[in-house]
């Protein structure tokens, strides 16, 4: 059985996250979709909050699970016994930072890395942009799952009375 973890900050989850997780659960045994609990991002929504936003987006996914994880990725998928990273690359620019972490991971934790490539229609979607372009009132229910877009715009325009 090869278990792969989707290691992220889903802050929020998008619909191009879960595309990754449809397509990496055809491919692995199991999936772990692991939310990163603490990170020196600035974040909206807490752990809690994003796991379960994630796990709402993907009940239909069998083989899937999520969980928040404090630490390094690489620890993170050695207890739970995945032997592969699924990263995903929208941009080049992707591609260098996931090589060198994919190298580390290896180094540190003898763990593979596989990197899927954004489906098209995904290329440009990215939990900050869309949480930017919704600051400034543009539509971006087409880009996050259904039951994302209320709490979105609430904690938005929350931030914006401050």
């Amino acid at each position: 059985m090869v278990k792969a973890i989707y290691p992220g900050t889903f802050d929020p989850v998008t619909n191009g996250h879960v595309d990754m997780v449809e397509r990496t659960a055809r491919m692995f045994d199991e999936v772990i979709v692991a939310v990163v609990q603490q990170t020196p991002k600035q974040l909206m929504f807490s752990g809690t909050e994003r796991v379960e936003m994630f796990a709402n987006a993907i009940p239909h996914v069998q083989n899937a699970r999520v969980t928040g994880y404090e630490g390094l990725t690489v620890q993170f998928a050695k207890e739970q016994g995945a032997g592969v990273i699924v990263r995903g690359l929208r941009i080049g620019s992707d591609f260098d930072y996931e090589r060198e972490m994919a190298l580390m991971n290896r180094d540190i934790g003898d763990v593979e890395t596989a990197c899927l490539l954004s489906s098209l229609e995904f290329q440009y979607v990215s939990s900050s942009r869309v949480k930017e372009i919704a600051a400034l009132g543009a539509d971006v229910s087409r880009l996050v799952p259904e039951h994302v877009l209320t709490p979105l715009l609430r904690r938005l325009r929350g931030a914006g009375s401050q």
